[in-house]
């Protein structure tokens, strides 16, 4: 597979990571003279930092298998299915993280996500055969399913989620952040047509109280998720908390526009 010439910036990042790791902990130090903020054990951010990736170099494919028309906004590309249709975005990839940490952790009964419409959609309802019928607006539960609570099931009942929520259900299940320090698990996003949303995976901080974000994100169309360049140091995937706005490759958000699930 030949990448586009937008992809010649790994050679610099190549130098500055460490090539051989897996994780997103392993692979990206934090920047000179700063440390990792706290995550607990267990906690959605410790998680988020545990994520694995492919190997350095690999490009950021689409839900058909096809490449990504920019390769030069990636630091890394997190190894997660895509699926195979057109549906795994960008909100859909924070919804995805979200229920792979409930999962993880031994908490499926919460994994549940709300559609557009407001109507909550529950694992713990699907898994036991009932599936969501749609009509219209209006949406409800029938039973035509056998019990199955298998990884496989899982993501059918995800891909149903990314059908019918976006952006702007997101943005109304999460809380405003903005009065809390930056912590892994904080998501920018934007609800509307066109939004956009992308998750804090890691955090680091100075003595001097500097503060650093690592973000990643999936976008449209559908595509594997990935580790974002900082477009200002594109060697680097830590992006700085400072000036007016923060400024990613393909999206700028308002600082305000940071929240976190409940």
């Amino acid at each position: 597979m030949r990448l586009p010439s937008s992809a010649l910036p790994f050679l610099l990042l190549a130098s500055w990571c460490t090539a051989q790791s897996t994780t997103v902990a392993q692979r990206f130090p934090p920047p000179p003279g700063t440390v990792r903020a706290t995550a607990d054990e267990g906690s959605f951010g410790a998680f988020l930092r545990q994520l694995p990736l492919k190997p350095v170099g690999a490009p950021v494919l689409l839900h058909d298998g096809s490449l990504k028309a920019r390769q030069d906004v990636h630091a890394a590309v997190i190894d997660l299915s895509v699926g195979d249709r057109d549906l795994q975005q960008c909100a859909d990839a924070v919804i995805r993280l979200r229920a792979e940490y409930l999962l993880a952790n031994g908490r499926q009964d919460e994994i549940a996500f709300d559609f557009t419409n407001g109507f909550r959609a529950e694992w713990k309802r699907w898994r036991n055969g009932e599936r969501v019928q749609v009509k219209g607006a209006q949406c409800r539960w029938i039973r035509t399913g056998e019990r199955d609570s298998s990884r496989a099931q899982l993501l059918r009942f995800l891909e149903t989620v990314f059908m019918y929520a976006g952006t702007m259900s997101l943005s109304r299940e999460l809380r405003d952040a903005t009065a809390f320090e930056p912590a892994p698990g904080d998501v920018f996003i934007r609800g509307g047509s066109p939004g956009h949303a992308m998750i804090v995976v890691d955090v680091a901080r100075a003595p001097d109280g500097r503060t650093y974000l690592m973000l990643a994100q999936s976008y449209m169309p559908a595509q594997e998720m990935h580790i974002l360049r900082n477009p200002a140091m594109p060697s680097t995937p830590w992006h700085a908390l400072e000036g007016d706005r923060l400024r990613t490759p393909e999206w700028t958000f308002d600082w305000t526009e940071r929240k976190r699930w409940p």
